[in-house]
């Protein structure tokens, strides 16, 4: 069984194209400042539609995480058990992301996190997170 693929819309293209070539872009409102993820039309701050987009270093640490030992469907049954973690990047957003390569254990609040990209289905490549040691 193949995993779910995320659809690309109007508001999200620059974002999975960035990911195509290894890049983690955000958006930052020019009304308020505010970065944000994930890719939206207007700010969630304050409603602007001045959005643009910027480069991330995708360096972060953990906020908060989770082990996930049963599978949501048969298509994730090979990969239990796998972390999933919310990560404050240094740029000033969070988003989630599986935690690749460690042992649920290795996983700590506050521990640092490097975004890598992997090809998962149809040549789209999602940023995943490494723990950086």
């Amino acid at each position: 069984m193949q995993k779910p693929i995320p659809a690309a819309t109007a508001d999200t293209r620059e974002f999975w194209d960035a990911c195509g070539r290894g890049e983690l872009m955000y958006q930052i409102c020019r009304g308020c400042g505010r970065a944000q993820f994930y890719p939206r039309r207007h700010c969630a701050a304050c409603q602007a539609d001045e959005l643009e987009w910027r480069h991330s270093a995708g360096l972060g640490a953990v906020y908060s995480h989770t082990t996930v030992y049963r599978a949501p469907t048969p298509a994730f049954k090979a990969d239990v058990p796998y972390v999933i973690a919310l990560v404050d990047l240094d740029e000033g957003f969070r988003m989630m992301v599986n935690i690749l390569g460690c042992d649920p254990g290795e996983v700590r609040i506050g521990g640092r996190v490097r975004i890598v990209f992997r090809a998962d289905g149809e040549d789209m490549k999602l940023p995943q997170g490494e723990l950086i040691r």
